[in-house]
């Protein structure tokens, strides 16, 4: 749950109440602070503090990743696998969590979005997270919201009653509840200090400022000394007292001091009695006040144990530009993207840029921060930082492209951006245009700008002697659009089929689509292999997820739906665990392979307006499955039109069946001439297969009927050997030729619905029927009446896994995996894992 509302409100009071009620529970605790929203993982680490005894019993890879996160080992810590383990070292406890987040507005970047991770996956287990902030986060949005409302008149009277002593005359008491305005913190300062404050005037300000504003009036009559006292240790974000003594020290404080200090308890931490008494104390200071109290900290602070928070004063307690500071802010900058504090990187690396006076050097300073800004997903920042630079340099342009992309909603088109900075590169840097040619192809086809981008392409400077696969692709794609897939087909084959070039791991959706577009299965495969692998090597929560859908397409049209099922099912657990949208097109296709129109029509209803060519292409294919070819030539012409790359091609045998059984012999002989050009220039078996079984359709060819079987194999093919089995037996019936037909429907049913295709397979058993022959009725596969995320789970349990291994995988705990495979079990009539093991339809 978040808890919501304006400082003072009662938050923090609010949690303090639930620590004292839960008995029984375990209570951890966390809380952001205003000056430590730099330092990454600082709050995950308050938090876990009362179980880091349990490391040990967390899978290895967690283990590290916590480790690292801590700074209790070396290396770049993984947020993703951190996420995880957190969860982990959560949910192994029996006894119930209480986990309190307080001033979660403050959270540095990593905890933050660690926690939010956390807060998606306890929902059914034994821990309660509750979080407090003055507004609202985009990480915790998902959370149930309760907004802490201002206390009643009655209440605050109440309050007032039992928590002021001293009599307060009652024109003050009147005004103090006037100017609080029911916010608890602002009632008790205002009337703790009403005898200071002159009560006259200035009582039209919100609460949260009333009640910072009687702070300051608390420091009003004290010492010089008491005051900068309570300076540095505003000043002082951890709460040291060691530190803050020595600061003091150096600037003349005597410990004395301490006796008469309002406003904060000296302990084995110092701490304000609230965040408003800090930014109070901060915000009455002077400039040159702060100053001393920031130069004072550096000073005493360990340069060697603690570098950063030596040159964060430092700059603190500049007057103007220092190149020292600014190269030591640098310096920090760059320890905090080793520990993966891409937040806390930008805000170094921006304070270096302000402190920075050589022109050249400050540019290249404020390019990084805007970079940090960006990988920390602060696009709206990264853009202000960004328009501080001269709008020539093609760096820019570049990065405005890359954040217009990050927050494109439609509009204008972030591809503009990258067209612009390549054609200013074009003369200079003539290499580094064509590559951001190639990312612009690649960002078009993602935005609907692909035709737009190539048309600029055409522009761009020749290919060097010894071209790179980044020239091999610009100079193939520009020869798709002018020339055709013959003469794409030859500069692009054999970087498409190198899965291993670096090339695929930057622009990975275009690979796969190219591999398509060639009708070249195993490249497509292979590339979504690697980008998987990739993927699961950096942790990247951008990569893993697109070579899962990739994946999991490919594996479809193998005709392993499990295997599918188990990628989907991954995917689909880190889109949740993160917050994102779930890549839904492999959903699609496997629906519209499964042949179940009621539950494939629901969910094509349910995709936004983006996945439109995708719902087309898996319409026609769904259709021509149940037989009802007029829907499927509909849908399929409808993909066809588009021009998109990857899709065109695949739609186009689905329009050569549709138009061919509905009788229209011209549509049909042009979509086979499209076909035809793609697929001899792609010159491999599986277009050549499918080119084959859509000539013997279109012209009645038993020669291509039996060229396609023996171009498609059963094994890498399933799909479309199958239905090439399919449609050479429903020849062979009409042509009164039954015994032969009878050998193609049973070989197209058993195939079919072995894999699962069930609308194709019952179009074979009814022509099976027509020749006098009854298919036999096919046994229910486990993973046909299982969830996507059950297959997954019964997959890897029948592999061996543990629960906790399981729970591991999919960021859930073992007593949820546990509730999960009880269903399984109940599901398909077992009662062991080793029967689960023993069952070839999970496999």
């Amino acid at each position: 749950m978040l808890v919501r509302g304006e400082p003072g409100i009662g938050k923090s009071a609010l949690m303090a109440h639930l620590a004292e009620s839960a008995s029984g529970f375990l209570t951890m605790r966390a809380s952001g602070a205003e000056f430590e929203t730099e330092l990454p993982y600082s709050a995950l680490h308050q938090l876990c503090l009362p179980v880091l005894a349990h490391l040990d019993v967390l899978p290895a890879p967690h283990r590290k990743a916590l480790r690292i996160a801590f700074g209790m080992e070396t290396g770049t810590p993984d947020l993703f696998l951190a996420s995880a383990a957190t969860l982990g070292l959560l949910l192994e406890h029996d006894q119930p969590l209480l986990c309190l987040i307080d001033d979660a507005q403050w959270l540095d970047h990593a905890s933050a979005r660690a926690l939010a991770f956390v807060a998606r996956r306890v929902t059914a287990e034994r821990v309660a997270m509750v979080f407090a902030a003055r507004e609202g986060l985009h990480e915790l949005d998902h959370l149930p919201k309760v907004d802490v409302q201002p206390l009643s008149e009655p209440e605050a009277r109440a309050l007032l009653a039992r928590e002021i002593r001293a009599p307060l005359d009652e024109r003050v008491r009147d005004r103090v509840l006037a100017e609080a305005r029911g916010n608890p913190l602002a009632l008790l300062e205002l009337a703790r200090t009403a005898g200071l404050t002159g009560m006259a005037g200035g009582f039209d300000m919100p609460a949260p400022a009333a009640a910072e504003r009687s702070f300051r009036a608390r420091l009003e009559g004290l010492s010089p000394q008491v005051r900068l006292l309570l300076i540095v240790a505003a000043a002082e974000p951890v709460g040291d007292p060691g530190l803050l003594w020595r600061a003091a020290a150096l600037l003349g404080v005597e410990e004395t001091a301490a006796q008469d200090v309002p406003l904060v308890e000296f302990g084995t931490r110092v701490r304000f009695v609230h965040p408003l008494a800090r930014s109070a104390v901060y915000r009455a200071a002077t400039e040159s006040q702060r100053r001393r109290a920031h130069s004072a900290l550096a000073l005493v602070s360990d340069p060697l144990a603690d570098p950063d928070r030596v040159a964060w004063h430092r700059a603190r307690a500049s007057v103007g530009p220092d190149e020292d500071v600014a190269a030591a802010l640098a310096e920090s900058a760059s320890r905090a993207q080793a520990r993966g504090g891409v937040a806390a990187a930008a805000a170094f690396l921006e304070r270096s840029a302000a402190l920075t006076l050589e022109p050249g050097l400050r540019i290249e300073r404020v390019l990084a921060a805007v970079e940090a800004k960006m990988s920390a997903g602060d696009f709206d920042a990264a853009a202000e930082l960004l328009s501080t630079l001269e709008p020539d340099d093609p760096r820019v342009d570049l990065l405005r492209g890359q954040i217009s992309f990050a927050r494109f909603r439609g509009g204008n088109l972030p591809t503009d951006h990258l067209l612009s900075a390549a054609a200013k590169l074009t003369d200079k840097e003539p290499a580094d245009a064509r590559t951001i040619y190639v990312d612009a192809i690649e960002m078009g086809m993602q935005t609907g700008s692909l035709a737009t981008v190539l048309e600029a392409a055409r522009t761009a400077p020749p290919a060097p002697d010894l071209p790179r696969s980044a020239d091999i692709i610009l100079d193939g794609m520009v020869a798709l659009a002018d020339r055709g897939h013959q003469a794409a087909a030859e500069l692009l084959r054999p970087v498409v089929a190198d899965s291993g070039d670096q090339a695929w791991t930057r622009w990975p959706t275009l690979g796969f689509l190219l591999a398509v577009e060639l009708w070249d299965a195993d490249a497509a495969h292979d590339i979504a292999v690697r980008c998987t692998a990739s993927g699961r090597e950096s942790g990247s929560f951008h990569m893993l997820p697109i070579g899962l859908a990739m994946l999991a397409t490919v594996t479809a049209y193998t005709g392993d739906f499990g295997a599918a099922k188990e990628m989907i099912s991954e995917e689909e657990a880190i889109a949740e665990a993160t917050g994102a949208a779930p890549i839904v097109y492999p959903r699609l296709h496997l629906a519209a392979l499964h042949g179940r129109r009621e539950e494939a029509e629901e969910l094509f209803s349910r995709v936004g307006p983006n996945m439109t060519l995708s719902v087309q292409y898996a319409t026609a294919v769904l259709n021509n499955g149940l037989a009802d070819y007029p829907a499927a030539m509909h849908a399929a012409a409808q993909a066809v039109a588009t021009g998109d790359l990857g899709v065109v091609g695949q739609a186009l045998p689905e329009l050569v069946e549709a138009a061919v059984r509905c009788g229209h012999e011209q549509t049909a002989r042009s979509a086979l001439a499209a076909l035809t050009e793609r697929t001899s220039a792609g010159g491999q078996p599986w277009g050549l297969g499918i080119e084959a079984y859509a000539r013997a359709l279109v012209y009645e060819d038993e020669d291509a009927y039996q060229q396609a079987i023996s171009l498609l194999d059963s094994t890498t093919m399933a799909i479309y050997c199958g239905r090439a089995h399919l449609i050479y037996g429903e020849w062979l019936r009409r042509q009164g030729r039954r015994r032969d037909a009878r050998t193609e429907l049973r070989h197209a049913h058993e195939l079919l619905s072995g894999l699962g295709a069930e609308a194709f397979a019952a179009r074979a058993a009814n022509e099976l029927r027509a020749t006098g022959e009854h298919a036999r009725g096919r046994s229910s596969s486990a993973s046909d009446i299982l969830t996507v995320q059950e297959v997954h789970i019964a997959r890897l349990v029948s592999d061996g896994a543990t629960s906790k291994e399981v729970a591991a995988k999919l960021f859930l705990s073992p007593r949820t995996v546990d509730a999960h495979l009880r269903n399984i079990f109940r599901k398909l009539a077992i009662t062991s894992r080793r029967q689960l093991r023993d069952l070839p339809a999970i496999r």
